[in-house]
């Protein structure tokens, strides 16, 4: 899942999205581009497609914050952030890329996250209650099984994941990028695979800070950037991160990821410790895309495995890229995903990719 940053270190950092887009091979038979974009009504203000949505919750009516760009009745894909905590806004490369192909896409921030209300109750970050969210901004925004696509990366994807295992008669596809169906099996690969890729006397080092429970010790996180998140997170230098992942992270809910995820870059020791959906993914008759990174935080091997096991799976893994493979492995991931929405567009099942 996408890990905490240092907010200081993240605003120093702002190097621009600006890889050149790519179109896929067969465009989407779209609207028209006065269509995608249109004119707003004279009966209501203009306000950029932003709605907030009423979230209805046993502690009250929180709302939460969604943006639509462009317009297509076919393929409306809404995007859940990772972290958990982060916020929409480093997705927002993919303005470069889906407008192109006729695509909609809606940004969301999840109740606690970005432009949403937060109510700062620990007892309010919860999976199931997180996934009636869900529900209830579907329902607002009129989106259903002939159109509605969702997209979960990271922290996301358990949640895309979680939402599909209860309410896929409304969804019309279902992606899942970057972001294993076990936990347990996450932590394992962590340690395993991941820990022993450090230098040895850099893994002691933070070993030995997570052993003392000091993660908010500055020299953790110099440990972690150089030699984690460069190799595993996204695989540029820091000074060349985009600024909307640079400004998403800086804005992460730490009370939200802790609360969730734990404190530890390595494992989970929070709400999600046990969670592993595996034995369930059979269950899942919607087309499927995983996708994954080669130097991914998560095992590409097990995101393979997850297009294996549901009914109708695509498996993308992204040769160059690691846990936001839309940022360093661009032209794999945006052509892979225009791909596979054109032809679940068409009737398709599991895509060929």
């Amino acid at each position: 899942m996408l890990k905490k940053l240092l907010a200081g270190t993240l605003l120093a950092l702002t190097a621009a999205c600006s890889t050149a887009p790519t179109s896929s091979e067969t465009p989407v038979t779209g609207p028209a581009l006065t269509t995608y974009f249109p004119a707003p009504g004279t009966a209501v203000l203009a306000d950029g497609g932003v709605q907030m949505v009423p979230i209805k919750t046993a502690k009250g009516t929180f709302n939460v914050w969604t943006k639509r760009f462009g317009s297509n009745p076919r393929i409306k894909l809404l995007l859940l952030n990772g972290g958990p905590g982060a916020t929409h806004e480093y997705f927002e490369c993919m303005e470069s890329f889906l407008p192109r192909e006729g695509i909609e896409f809606i940004y969301y921030d999840q109740l606690g996250c970005g432009n949403s209300d937060n109510p700062k109750d620990t007892a309010m970050w919860s999976l199931p209650r997180y996934v009636e969210e869900v529900e209830q901004v579907r329902q607002a925004l009129n989106l259903d099984s002939s159109n509605f696509y969702l997209l979960g990366h990271s922290w996301g994807g358990i949640l895309a994941a979680e939402y599909a295992l209860k309410y896929q008669q409304h969804l019309k596809g279902l992606v899942i990028s970057n972001m294993m169906m076990s936990i347990p099996a996450y932590g394992k690969y962590a340690n395993d695979v991941l820990a022993p890729q450090f230098k040895p006397e850099v893994l002691k080092e933070i070993r030995a800070i997570e052993a003392r429970k000091d993660y908010q010790n500055p020299r953790y996180m110099e440990l972690l950037l150089p030699n984690f998140y460069t190799q595993h997170i996204l695989r540029r230098p820091l000074e060349q991160w985009p600024e909307p992942v640079n400004r998403s992270f800086a804005k992460m809910n730490q009370s939200l990821y802790v609360t969730m995820q734990g404190p530890s870059e390595f494992g989970v020791s929070g709400k999600l410790l046990n969670w592993n959906r595996v034995p369930d993914l059979p269950k899942l008759a919607v087309p499927v895309l995983s996708i994954g990174g080669k130097y991914d935080t998560m095992d590409p091997e097990h995101m393979r495995m997850v297009a294996e096991k549901v009914q109708h799976g695509t498996a993308l893994i992204c040769p160059n890229g690691s846990h936001m493979s839309f940022y360093d492995d661009q032209p794999t991931y945006m052509h892979g995903l225009m791909k596979w929405m054109q032809g679940v567009d068409k009737g398709e099942k599991a895509v060929k990719l």
